[in-house]
This record gives structure tokens, sequence and C-alpha cells, in this order.
């Protein structure tokens, strides 16, 4: 496995930072889903960026 790739077991310790809620895994476009906060973290460099300010809004 490359530096770059993300760990899917990872998601076994990652939440939410804002409901605490778990999480999905988008391997297509490298992002965590919270869809009880209804925003994507993105993955850079197979390290997720769980800031609340970094995150993407979902429609």
């Amino acid at each position: 496995m490359s530096e770059t790739t993300f760990d899917p077991k990872m998601l076994e310790a990652l939440v939410c930072p804002m409901t605490q809620d778990t999480l999905k895994y988008d391997a297509e476009k490298q992002e965590l889903i919270s869809k009880a906060s209804k925003l994507a973290f993105p993955i850079r460099n197979g390290i997720p960026v769980m800031l609340v300010d970094e995150a993407r809004a979902l429609d």
C-alpha cells in the first residue's frame, strides 16, 4: 500500500467532528461522508482532514 492510500480501517476510529456520527468512505472522490451533518471531509495524501472549515457541503 502506498503512503497516499487511505486505509478504510481508520473508519473504525474516526467520527464526524460535528455530530460524532459514523462516516462513509467514498473512494472515488477521496472523501469521508457524514450524512448526519451533510458534510464531506477530504482525504489528502492518504490523510483525512477532519476540519469543518475544510469540509464540502453536501446537497
